[in-house]
């Protein structure tokens, strides 16, 4: 049965649910191609937000052609690609019919940095496109990508190429994204954007700005595109009040994420405190304050732990619009997780042994994040202490001023004597792992160097526990339907112009929502 409150709101909040866009469910956009397009496909076609992970897009396009882009989806989606020769250059230096060997490592792409060179921007343009039009190929319902502030240098590319496959919804959390609004609204109009790069130890008269103009890329004018909503991930009240009014455009809504959920997570307010397991310590004062958050006016969903049907009806009692979740879409078949790293989760939970480490050192962002301790993964200290420290992807790079004006790059899971010698301090580096590399091959694109695959890191929240609860008895996998058939109750509803909403015609809610609505 769906949820009593999603069946029988107040009629204001009835109405915008009903009859406008937004979903109930959203699902969390996930480390690197784990929200890849056959989930957010899936989820979409279900009624709710299916989000992919903008991360890392261009190399993901790179090593899927690598391998032959079995099933020609790639392929396919490229060939819709609107910007002209794009298509054509990429396969010409990406594309292996038949895929690479095994063992053969893959080609690499050049790093990401304040001004992208003109491949890269490409790679990225096209990536970005490829997911989310895969992502919205054969329904009508909405698609939406994930990205990171963290990672501005690639911002740009990544939002238009979206857009130029008609995202409906950008999600940005890990930072404070003040400019994306506006950014929107200028690729909408197809007029060129400028992006103000942090830049450690920049001086008062820096300026160091990414730049991006689609009728470059059109050689003329830019068509006009549909403007998505942009929805920010936030972790406090004050955080949402000063993106909501203090960015340079309007601000759709708000992801309230707790300190449980996976991936990324907002530093503890105040001194860093370690508990006697080495995790961040979380107090009152990290709790969002959601009344203040709701007094903004603006759609909020909660995040963090929020996968069940109990749940989902609280949040909506509270006055959120509803729930992202994860975790417990990360482990579903359709998810780009391999499969025997999905098993090995499911088994886990049901023996009580699944568990989360929220690592205060290891991503090079300097955040918390969370790490799945599974074996033969980056989170057993023998596997991170044989890995070899290289940086080749560099998407978390730190960029910083030299002497000389002009911008560096440095990263604190590089070797450490590079990070030193760029100005560096070298006790940053300790228990620093590769994120990206780590993130590539959990989803099977894992680099290979001398014959020695690049290790997994498998980012998941606190809910990876709970995980055997979706599953079946005798079963050891689940789908993405599996989970909304269990957020929903036991039955999926009718979907309602794609609306994850009971159907008015529905005997469950005879004439409710008609007299709602009056």
């Amino acid at each position: 049965m769906f949820p009593a409150a999603i069946r029988w709101r107040d009629a204001a909040n009835l109405e915008h649910n009903f009859f406008m866009s937004h979903p109930v469910i959203i699902q969390g956009g996930m480390g690197v191609a784990v929200s890849n397009w056959r989930l957010a496909r899936t989820v979409s076609r279900l009624g709710e937000l299916g989000v992919i992970s903008g991360t890392l897009l261009a190399v993901i396009l790179v090593r899927r052609l690598a391998d032959g882009d079995p099933g020609g989806d790639v392929r396919r989606a490229l060939a819709a690609f609107p910007i002209p020769g794009v298509a054509e250059r990429v396969l010409e230096a990406h594309f292996i019919p038949g895929g690479k060997d095994p063992a053969a490592p893959y080609k690499g792409v050049s790093m990401p940095g304040v001004q992208l060179s003109s491949a890269l921007t490409e790679l990225t343009v096209a990536g970005n496109f490829v997911e989310v039009f895969l992502a919205k190929e054969g329904h009508s319902g909405q698609v939406g990508i994930n990205l990171l502030e963290k990672i501005q240098v690639a911002t740009l590319p990544s939002l238009y190429g979206a857009m130029l496959a008609d995202v409906d919804y950008v999600l940005m959390g890990a930072g404070i994204p003040r400019a994306i609004p506006g950014a929107l609204d200028r690729f909408a109009a197809g007029e060129r954007v400028d992006l103000k790069i942090d830049v450690e130890g920049a001086l008062p008269t820096d300026e160091f700005v990414s730049s991006f103009d689609p009728a470059a890329c059109f050689g003329g004018s830019a068509p006009q595109l549909r403007r998505p909503q942009f929805v920010a991930i936030v972790s406090s009240a004050t955080l949402a009040l000063t993106l909501a009014k203090k960015s340079n455009g309007r601000v759709d809504g708000f992801v309230v994420e707790g300190d449980v959920a996976g991936g990324h997570n907002a530093p503890p307010r105040g001194a860093m405190q370690l508990d006697a397991q080495g995790e961040p310590i979380y107090g009152p004062r990290d709790v969002p304050d959601l009344a203040k958050i709701k007094e903004l006016g603006l759609p909020f969903w909660l995040a963090g732990s929020q996968a069940n049907p109990e749940k989902l009806t609280a949040a909506l009692q509270l006055g959120a619009a509803g729930i992202q979740v994860g975790t417990a879409f990360a482990f579903c078949d359709e998810s780009g997780i391999e499969a025997p790293t999905k098993r090995e989760a499911i088994r886990a939970s049901r023996a009580g042994s699944a568990r989360v480490f929220t690592d205060p050192a290891a991503s090079p962002t300097g955040f918390p994040f969370k790490i799945a301790q599974m074996p033969g993964t980056l989170s057993e200290p023998a596997v991170y202490a044989a890995r070899e420290r290289i940086c080749d992807l560099g998407y978390l790079r730190q960029a910083y001023r030299k002497p000389d004006g002009t911008v560096g790059y440095r990263c604190a899971g590089e070797p450490v004597e590079d990070y030193v010698r760029k100005g560096g301090i070298a006790s940053d580096t300790v228990g620093r792992k590769c994120l990206c590399n780590g993130l590539a091959a959990t989803v099977g694109l894992p680099q290979s160097r001398g014959g020695i695959r690049e290790p997994a890191l498998v980012t998941a929240g606190n809910e990876i526990s709970d995980l055997a609860r979706l599953v079946a008895d005798g079963r050891s996998h689940y789908s993405a339907e599996d989970v909304i058939r269990y957020l929903r109750g036991t039955s999926l509803p009718k979907a309602c112009n794609g609306i994850a909403v009971a159907c008015p015609q529905d005997a469950e809610a005879p004439g409710a929502i008609q007299a709602a609505l009056g």
